[in-house]
């Protein structure tokens, strides 16, 4: 009788102890998708606007150019059958020059926009990448992972906090203006 009693209240004492000891905290792992903060927040949304005028842009200026250089062109055709060989030259000389000028535009034009747009991520990057550092420290996760660069294959919804990263960097972006 006296180890059947010893064992029940061994047996209750360690269940008494097994829910805490199975109620540990568990590990919280966030994801974060750059791509949906970039596509949907708004200073997301204003760099691509920025982006995009700028784009445009640089394309009038492109169009402008190039329609100088039909108008000189069609302007030589009309005029090659006239000029001596030694004008006729200087001037298909001329705007061999001009074509090139345009081709170095159209390559300066795509690297400036490539640049800015390198410039706007990556301080937008900066931005999101604090966001969830804070939002990491405030609600106590393990780990705060980006979606892309991580290598995520499968998670759950529930991990994923872009969608507070994004009000918050919302909330920071209208606050700068």
């Amino acid at each position: 009788m006296k180890k059947i009693l010893i064992a029940v209240i061994t047996l209750a004492f360690v269940a008494g102890f097994s829910p805490m000891v199975f109620a540990a905290d568990v590990a919280k792992i966030g994801v974060v998708d750059f791509q949906k903060i970039i596509k949907e927040s708004s200073a997301g949304k204003l760099t691509q606007q920025n982006l995009r005028k700028k784009g445009e842009e640089f394309q009038g200026k492109l169009k402008n150019e190039k329609d100088s250089l039909d108008a000189i062109s069609k302007a030589f055709e009309r005029e090659s059958l006239v000029l001596s060989p030694d004008k006729k030259r200087e001037k298909e000389r001329d705007f061999r020059i001009r074509v090139n000028d345009f081709k170095k535009m159209q390559e300066d034009y795509t690297k400036e926009l490539r640049g800015i747009e390198i410039k706007l991520v990556n301080q937008m990057q900066q931005d999101v990448f604090q966001i969830a550092n804070d939002i990491g420290k405030a609600e106590d996760f393990l780990l705060i992972v980006e979606r892309k660069t991580a290598g995520v294959i499968y998670m759950p919804a529930s991990v994923d906090i872009t969608d507070k990263v994004i009000t918050a960097y919302n909330a920071k972006a209208a606050k700068k203006k």
